[in-house]
């Protein structure tokens, strides 16, 4: 068995790659800039009183974090390294390299931590995406949209999560009286961990489509496309994810994955787990984004029902330099669809009730707010209250079980 190094956890509560490493039986050592963080959440002691070790390194610091993890690496050695979180995929690149271990390198991580740049090396593949610009000022910005026109999206170049996206769809969303283009920045947004956004900003054309997600697996440059996931979104002014289904049955997916394999080689996208957003739009595919880790949003887990096996072990495997299995992931089992519980209004959380007799096709659920916690109806993904997930033999069952149970959840806001 291996012994594994993870740094961070998604969400400050998902932990499903540790469950999917002890689970055959590899030893875990987890870095962290803040427990506290995951103490929060209430899954420090659930989770992690299993791991070798828990190494907390604050403040955090790059040399730091190289100084402890090389020390234990002299005594016991590391196998891999594992990180799912974006704000720490280039220090997790570089100890890889310091290390001798497979990991993306840390040319591709650091390009793919600054959206601009993404977009500035697919220009020079000549790769179809929407016209974009750079902000680092007001100024800047107000010129930015003036050029490309409405509507534009406007989003952190270091951002992650679907956190601190602005649409400008008509003119009404800049209106001079509201002035939202003139005091945009500074904002140094709290990315949590002590990580702050730089304040770079992208702005890209809206384009009218179908948003979906690919999910990949890549070693030594040679790609496995795991599938299409259709995401769907609270109507505006909401921006965050209402749910998703995997496999998605309404497009073509020799095209997507055409797209996905070029943009990924455009980066030199190397090893590891890669979730590239993409707007199916008349033009074709167009970019979104292209995220250097395994999909969020607890999303991996709709592939594990949907295939019967762990995604997140065959990352772990990857990483251990075993190949991922195409023939693997050709045929998934049945439909599997989230749905997420939010609220309607802004206020307290009192209570919350799940229904006490779900039908059998829900096969999971997952409530991440408590009573006493504040809730906003959906403007990011973290305002989101919980996760149901159902698993049918087709995408209308799947779909139609889910909202039935999201449906019938009381909750009570004060």
């Amino acid at each position: 068995m291996a012994h594994l190094l993870l740094l961070e956890a998604p969400g400050g509560n998902d932990f499903d790659i540790l469950q999917a490493a002890l689970a055959v039986g590899h030893e875990v050592t987890f870095f962290t800039a803040d427990l506290a963080h995951y103490q929060r959440n209430g899954s420090l002691e659930a989770y992690l009183s299993r791991a070798r070790a828990v190494i907390e390194i604050q403040p955090f610091s790059y040399a730091a974090f190289e100084k402890s993890a090389a020390a234990i690496h002299g005594e016991t050695p590391f196998d891999g390294i594992l990180c799912l979180i974006d704000i720490r995929i280039i220090e997790a690149a570089a100890l890889a390299e310091r290390l001798g271990l497979r990991f993306l390198n840390p040319q591709t991580a650091t390009l793919l931590r600054d959206k601009y740049r993404v977009r500035c090396a697919l220009a020079e593949r000549g790769i179809a995406q929407p016209d974009f610009a750079l902000a680092t000022h007001n100024g800047e910005l107000r010129n930015a949209v003036s050029d490309l026109g409405l509507p534009v999206i406007v989003k952190p170049c270091d951002g992650y999560g679907s956190q601190n996206i602005t649409m400008l769809l008509t003119d009404d969303d800049i209106n001079p009286l509201i002035d939202p283009l003139d005091h945009y920045l500074p904002c140094r947004t709290d990315y949590g961990l002590g990580v702050t956004a730089n304040d770079r900003l992208l702005v890209e054309r809206y384009i009218e489509g179908t948003l979906i997600g690919c999910d990949t697996l890549t070693l030594d440059g040679k790609h496995v496309m795991l599938g299409i996931n259709e995401k769907s979104m609270f109507p505006p002014p909401f921006g965050a994810i209402q749910g998703s289904c995997f496999p998605s049955d309404r497009f073509d997916v020799a095209p997507v994955r055409e797209y996905v394999f070029a943009v990924l080689d455009a980066v030199g996208f190397n090893d590891g787990a890669s979730h590239t957003e993409i707007i199916l739009s008349a033009e074709g595919p167009l970019l979104v984004e292209v995220n250097p880790r395994l999909v969020g949003a607890k999303i991996p887990r709709l592939l594990n029902l949907a295939f019967g096996r762990s995604v997140h072990r065959d990352l772990i495997d990857l990483h251990l330099g075993i190949p991922p299995s195409a023939a693997a992931y050709r045929k998934p089992d049945g439909y599997a669809v989230s749905r997420w519980i939010v609220a309607e209004r802004a206020g307290t959380l009192a209570d919350i009730r799940l229904p006490q007799t779900p039908d059998r096709r829900i096969k999971q659920v997952e409530i991440l707010k408590t009573p006493g916690d504040a809730v906003t109806p959906p403007y990011q993904n973290s305002d989101r209250i919980g996760c149901v997930m159902a698993l049918a033999e087709t995408r209308a069952q799947a779909e139609q079980c889910a909202n039935a149970y999201v449906s019938q959840v009381e909750l009570a806001v004060i």
